[in-house]
């Protein structure tokens, strides 16, 4: 039988490429349910073109648009957040893939394992947020989550037959983004355009930027933790420009397994969807003499603070990684929108650290609650530099 997969947020850059794979492996797998915010015109593409069982659309306003063109397909129609919520626990899906980009991924993903669904995570900051939580009701619902993003997968894949060796480090590889070397002097002056050309992988907007600070990677060295179960001082970041070694395993004994070859999200989507087996792929192949130098750096926190607020997060613990997501989401969109720099992000996120409530043993409703007053404070302080500029 072939796997029924549920794709949350099928029109960002991780649904379509998993669409891709699918596409490419359709012996092995079907679309059971496509979901999207906002981009009406190409869901309904898709719809059209995988023929799900259903689709939900989450802003509601699309809704009739939705229905009229999928009025002579057999999909059934549906919008809003609860409904959104609802669909993962559908008995026809075998595995969710949640590529819905930041915090609107916890509930969706919280529904789908408490209905015993396998999860493909690309959602980083539903573990960045809420690990603890996550790791919990995976447990109690005998739930497997299988990584999507380059790094993790790569630390997945090295450990595929040492679960029962001893972890002693792992080193999480990033490419310095477009912004690699550059002074303080440059920072202070790079816009959006420039921040949304990444040097080797094709991303969404609200990431491409999180790469481009730092962020990104201060996000998933707070997901290893709760993936793989380790101390914050077993992991290391290290600057990798080439990006074809995707991460790194050191055990105990002192060796090390690393996980290579081109950057292609594709690769980590089918492995995930696939495990434990590799499928065969068309995917272009690796050559060493296309790379006769690999070279790695360690990353500047200095001018980079965004990584070394996320380290702070997450030594702290409690809600404070929540505080640390929400704050950045915030100040992503508003860089975005030409209302703050790009030094001003890391400078808003450290204030609102400093300010917002923290709570030590934090549950489900105290992180929705801090999502929603964090939102609140940093949305205050970008107002407050905005009327500065005026």
């Amino acid at each position: 039988m072939r796997k029924r997969i549920a794709i949350l947020g099928s029109t960002g850059s991780i649904g379509t490429q998993t669409l891709e794979v699918i596409a490419q492996n359709s012996d092995h797998f079907e679309v059971e349910v496509l979901t999207a915010n906002n981009n009406i015109g190409l869901l309904i593409e898709q719809a059209r073109l995988f023929q799900p069982n259903v689709v939900v659309i989450a802003n509601s306003s699309h809704y009739e648009q939705l229905k009229e063109a999928l009025k002579n397909e057999p999909i059934k129609v549906y919008a809003g957040k609860e409904a959104l919520q609802q669909v993962v626990q559908m008995d026809t899906i075998d595995l969710v893939v949640t590529a819905m980009v930041g915090y609107s991924g916890l509930i969706p993903t919280c529904n789908a394992i408490k209905a015993g669904k396998n999860i493909a995570l690309a959602n980083k900051e539903t573990m960045v947020v809420a690990g603890e939580i996550i790791n919990q009701l995976a447990i109690e619902n005998k739930v497997n989550i299988h990584p999507v993003d380059s790094e993790h997968s790569a630390i997945f894949q090295c450990l595929v037959g040492e679960f029962n060796n001893e972890i002693e480090k792992i080193y999480l590889t990033a490419s310095g983004g477009p912004f690699r070397g550059f002074s303080m002097e440059q920072l202070a002056n790079v816009t959006k355009e420039d921040a949304l050309k990444h040097p080797n992988w094709d991303m969404g907007a609200k990431i491409t930027i999180d790469s481009a600070s730092m962020m990104n990677k201060g996000f998933e060295v707070i997901e290893a933790k709760w993936l793989f179960g380790l101390k914050p001082e077993q992991i290391e970041v290290v600057v990798h420009p080439q990006s074809i070694i995707h991460s790194i395993v050191q055990f105990r004994d002192g060796s090390m397994k690393a996980q290579m070859g081109l950057p292609d999200m594709k690769l980590p989507i089918q492995y995930a969807l696939n495990f434990p087996e590799r499928l065969h792929s068309s995917f272009k192949r690796f050559s060493f003499f296309d790379y006769p130098k690999l070279t790695f750096e360690q990353p500047n926190t200095k001018y980079f603070r965004n990584l070394a607020l996320a380290f702070e997060a997450l030594n702290r613990g409690g809600n404070m990684p929540c505080i640390l997501n929400a704050a950045n989401e915030v100040v992503v969109q508003s860089f975005l929108n030409d209302k703050i720099s790009f030094l001003q992000m890391p400078e808003i996120i450290e204030q609102t650290m400093g300010k917002a409530f923290f709570i030590k043993n934090p549950n489900l409703e105290d992180y929705i609650q801090t999502d929603q007053e964090v939102r609140l404070l940093t949305s205050a302080m970008v107002k407050n530099i905005v009327k500065q500029k005026i």
